[in-house]
């Protein structure tokens, strides 16, 4: 982990529920959360990481408008985290990291500990991943285009403790994108680590990367 993450997050533990062909549920990722953050609140459980594959859905954060949701109505889970829409599926890697912060807060400066975090990973994997002002998550600059968004974040605080977390485009196709407003953001793509090198890195592959750069430790069974 980097010095700058490592004094914003201390090394969790790792839990991995499930990865394609056996992707997980929303609603069971969800109340998985749930669980782990009562327990991390309560001091029954150390900070955890959890990374998995989701079944496909989207999600619309609180500042979601009608306008950046499916135009054919497809369904959109509505959740309490930060952001805007997105989807998660197979071929994409979610991490919910459930962390106590630091005294005294800095939201921002989590976030961009996240970031520097997915950053260190896909560099191991040939993509340069950098931070755009004003905007967050983890961007992929290509020449003669805008540039394109391969990790978002979103997340949520309580009772000092964090939920939901980040979603890395890794294998994913990359159409159910077009039938929303990704992240809110009309004026730029979005790519994955397959779109980047043109090589399948599955992420269960990433996922190790990503539990290294956390310095997680000592995985438990979901």
């Amino acid at each position: 982990m980097s010095v700058t993450a490592s004094r914003t997050i201390e090394a969790p533990r790792l839990v991995q529920p499930g990865y394609s062909p056996h992707p997980v549920g929303y609603d069971d990722g969800l109340q998985l959360q749930l669980e782990v953050h009562a327990d991390v609140v309560a001091g029954r459980s150390p900070n955890t990481l959890v990374l998995l594959e989701h079944e496909p859905v989207f999600t619309a954060g609180r500042r979601t408008t009608d306008d950046e949701r499916p135009a054919d109505g497809t369904p959109v889970v509505d959740v309490d985290r930060g952001g805007k829409i997105t989807w998660h599926g197979p071929g994409q890697l979610v991490g919910y990291p459930i962390v106590r912060l630091h005294e005294p807060i800095d939201v921002v400066a989590y976030v961009r500990a996240l970031e520097g975090i997915l950053i260190e990973a896909l560099g191991g994997f040939g993509v340069t991943g950098e931070r755009i002002d004003g905007r967050s998550g983890v961007w992929v600059e290509r020449p003669g285009l805008a540039a394109a968004k391969i990790g978002a974040i979103g997340i949520r605080v309580n009772d000092g403790v964090t939920r939901h977390g980040f979603a890395l485009n890794c294998t994913n196709d990359l159409a159910p994108f077009s039938q929303i407003v990704p992240c809110g953001i009309r004026d730029a793509g979005v790519t994955s680590i397959r779109e980047v090198t043109g090589r399948d890195v599955e992420p269960e592959t990433v996922a190790a990367a990503i539990a290294r750069a956390f310095g997680a430790t000592d995985e438990v069974a979901a």
